[in-house]
């Protein structure tokens, strides 16, 4: 066996050693969570905590002060021993399961002396690697964003398996259209910024969550009040999902320049409507529109973030819907 199949296979190990690694951190998360508690504030402290930061509509707007005023909006949970140690382990786990999904796209790039993005497996691969480096960052940088741990590494898991039974391509050689130095710069900032927006829709998402169970008070019932109950508070979750968007929006916009040059260079034409080119587009208005949203009165809160859940939603449809089902320029890449 050659050493680029060699390489390969070690790949594909590890592939199913990284799906493995993240399903183990989610039991850690899930039992984390199950076993942690947060004092349940009455409907009265809700109303005090939102007026208190100065928001309409019962969704929370962040201050602008140091990061540490946060903290006095989320009430300190109260886990339990094993709560607490089964929140370590998780992280631990998380961040062995990141190391090994970032050695599955080394190793595939030297087995094929490319960048490990020429096939659909390889970057929605990639794309699953940065989101969950986004959460690691966060969690690091605010530890009590840990708590949604199981909320990023379930659906990492899920995507993961789904990825490998129905994207898997083997390692070789790139078509001849894609031998292009622009595909480095493209596709590379494509995965990074749809990483990132990711993770901000998924914070969005549990914002909306926490926000509800907010709204409610001692009224919250069933599993999403008892999911909210246990979430870091409100402005701690959109003060997240608007970071990561603002980090991965200039990149994302600078990937769509980059593919405009590139189809300048390989089809003499900047923009010509293919559906992948105008899904991008509508997906670089979506976020724009949350942008614009999150810093005007009226439109915080609830309903940027559900602007930010539709950007994802946009993103993931351009991902897989416009890859993998429609016609265009793009089909015979099937990646950017």
């Amino acid at each position: 066996m050659s050493d680029a199949a060699s390489l390969a296979t070690l790949a594909d190990t590890l592939f199913t050693v990284t799906i493995l690694t993240y399903s183990l951190a989610t039991i850690a998360f899930a039992a984390a969570l199950a076993f942690s508690s947060r004092p349940k504030a009455t409907a009265s402290e809700h109303r005090s905590e939102r007026q208190s930061v100065g928001q309409s509509g019962g969704a929370s707007t962040l201050p602008t002060g140091p990061s540490n005023q946060i903290e006095v909006l989320d009430p300190p949970p109260t886990p339990s021993p094993f709560s607490s140690r089964a929140a370590r382990v998780a992280i631990w786990i998380t961040l062995v399961g990141a190391s090994l999904h970032g050695a599955v796209l080394l190793l595939r790039g030297l087995a094929a002396d490319r960048v490990p993005l020429g096939n659909m497996f390889e970057l929605a691969t990639a794309v699953a690697f940065v989101g969950v480096g986004g959460f690691l960052f966060l969690a690091i940088r605010t530890p009590r964003l840990r708590e949604i741990g199981l909320f990023v590494t379930l659906p990492v898991t899920i995507g993961m398996v789904l990825i490998g039974l129905f994207l898997y391509a083997e390692s070789g050689p790139l078509v001849a259209a894609l031998r292009s130095r622009w595909l480095v710069v493209h596709v590379t900032t494509v995965s990074i910024g749809f990483g990132a927006f990711l993770t901000s829709g998924i914070l969005s998402a549990l914002f909306l969550i926490r926000s509800r169970f907010e709204k409610a008070g001692e009224a919250a019932v069933g599993v999403a009040g008892r999911i909210g109950q246990r979430l870091p508070s409100s402005p701690t979750l959109d003060r997240a999902a608007h970071r990561m968007v603002i980090f991965g929006f200039p990149i994302f916009t600078f990937a769509v320049i980059a593919g405009a040059v590139w189809a300048e260079s390989a089809w003499g034409r900047f923009w010509g409507w293919d559906p992948k080119e105008t899904w991008a587009f509508i997906a670089w208005i979506v976020y724009a529109a949350y942008l614009h949203a999150r810093a005007t009165a009226g439109w915080k809160g609830s309903a940027a973030a559900w602007i930010n859940v539709a950007g994802l939603a946009v993103m993931l449809f351009n991902l897989l819907y416009v890859n993998l089902v429609t016609s265009g320029l793009h089909s015979y890449a099937g990646i950017n």
